[in-house]
């Protein structure tokens, strides 16, 4: 099995790496879409915000039920809209923090046996703790990524 304990560290030092770079960002830019369509710095903050509660109420089924059903996530069309651009940005950015401190916890009290346990995964030929909380991670950098390419956008004027 992949590692567990690396994935742990880089899941519990993401916030700072991330929030770091939501910070750099001059104010007038944070809620600034670059399309209509595309999401601002401030709504991907707050969006990852809101993950880690999804994947431990995901992780709880995937340890509680033999053959649980996993759905894809997506964004609601009222975030779409630009819902998430009325959130508080230090709450949310808040929130990430303890929830994934939390996650961590849990991640971490984990058995090797319980990184094992599988799902059936709508999108997803095959799904595991171990991939769902891989999938948490790499979901978070493309976010974070967005972000940087937000933060150093040239064109905003």
């Amino acid at each position: 099995m992949d590692d567990v304990q690396t994935l742990i560290a880089t899941l519990q030092s993401a916030p700072r790496i991330i929030i770091g770079l939501i910070r750099e960002v001059p104010p007038p830019y944070l809620k600034r879409r670059p399309s209509p369509t595309e999401w601002s710095v401030h709504e991907h903050a707050c969006h990852l915000s809101t993950a880690d509660t999804a994947y431990l109420l995901r992780l709880e089924l995937i340890l509680s039920e033999p053959t649980p059903y996993i759905p894809s996530m997506v964004p609601s069309p009222d975030e779409e809209a630009g819902s998430l651009l009325n959130t508080d940005l230090d709450e949310a950015l808040d929130l990430y923090v303890s929830e994934r401190a939390r996650l961590a916890e849990r991640l971490k009290a984990l058995s090797p046996e319980d990184w094992q346990r599988t799902a059936r995964h709508e999108a997803y030929s095959h799904y595991s703790v171990f991939i769902m909380f891989r999938d948490l991670l790499l979901h978070e950098m493309l976010h974070a990524y967005l972000i940087e390419e937000l933060r150093l956008k040239k064109d905003w004027e």
